[in-house]
């Protein structure tokens, strides 16, 4: 193979490494951003489920004294019911009692219900909570993971920094701005397989002129249709196609 298009093979993997690695770097703030997004909603939840508790309480406690209230209401009627000296007061008091009587038994019948309600929001507030503890366990190993991760992409993009200066430094200067002429111009991605007779990034068939000299991968060969550097990459025998058989010029 042509020494300055292995370079450029070469250069061109470093090159995408690194652009993989400096775009998952750059994602690093929205990857925080959206861990810290993950916590707040499971803590919304909890305040949410804790509110919800809080409000139940207050209005059992309400509630308990409305009970109260007509507790007090039926102890003076009790005393009342002793001092009548008519029947039509009796029944007068009576009848008062019996209303708060009433009174007494729907209110305690509201408050079992918000007993009821109160045990099953405790249970939410539980669920939640514990949601809480494995979601905040979950994103503290995240971001263990993203720092470790951190750490390797920068030594990766040290080591490619070092490969590549070898690598431009040993490249024949003409065919160095050839490839980062259309690096530029096709967003970083300058050196291109052929297979089949197809260049592999554009999909535009080749001349068959132009696919027999990549395959020989002796020269440096642009694609007429994207211009990127093309190479070859020989298969097995058994496992050639037509495409890959040497084709007469036109």
């Amino acid at each position: 193979m042509n020494a300055d298009l292995e370079r450029l093979i070469a250069l061109q993997r470093l090159d995408t490494a690194a652009d993989s690695a400096g775009r998952r770097l750059a994602d690093e703030p929205e990857r925080e951003k959206a861990l810290r997004a993950r916590l707040e909603a499971v803590r919304t939840r909890v305040a949410t489920s804790k509110e919800q508790l809080a409000t139940n309480q207050n209005a059992r406690r309400a509630l308990e004294k409305d009970v109260a209230l007509h507790q007090g209401r039926l102890s003076k009627f009790r005393d009342q019911l002793m001092a009548v000296k008519t029947n039509v007061e009796y029944q007068a008091v009576q009848k008062e009692m019996a209303f708060a009587q009433g009174g007494v038994k729907t209110i305690e019948d509201k408050v079992l219900e918000r007993m009821l309600e109160a045990d099953e929001l405790a249970a939410v507030v539980k669920r939640a909570e514990a949601e809480l503890a494995a979601e905040q366990k979950a994103v503290d190993a995240d971001r263990r993971s993203m720092t470790a991760e951190h750490g390797e992409l920068q030594t990766l993009l040290e080591r490619i920094e070092g490969e590549r200066a070898e690598i431009v430094a040993a490249l024949n200067k003409q065919v160095l701005a050839v490839f980062e002429s259309v690096a530029r111009k096709r967003n970083g991605i300058a050196v291109a397989e052929a297979r089949n007779g197809i260049c592999t990034i554009c999909h535009v068939r080749l001349r068959p002129q132009v696919f027999n000299t990549v395959r020989r991968n002796d020269a440096i060969t642009q694609c007429d249709s994207c211009n990127r550097i093309l190479y070859f990459v020989p298969t097995p025998a058994a496992a050639a196609t037509p495409d890959d058989v040497d084709q007469p010029a036109p």
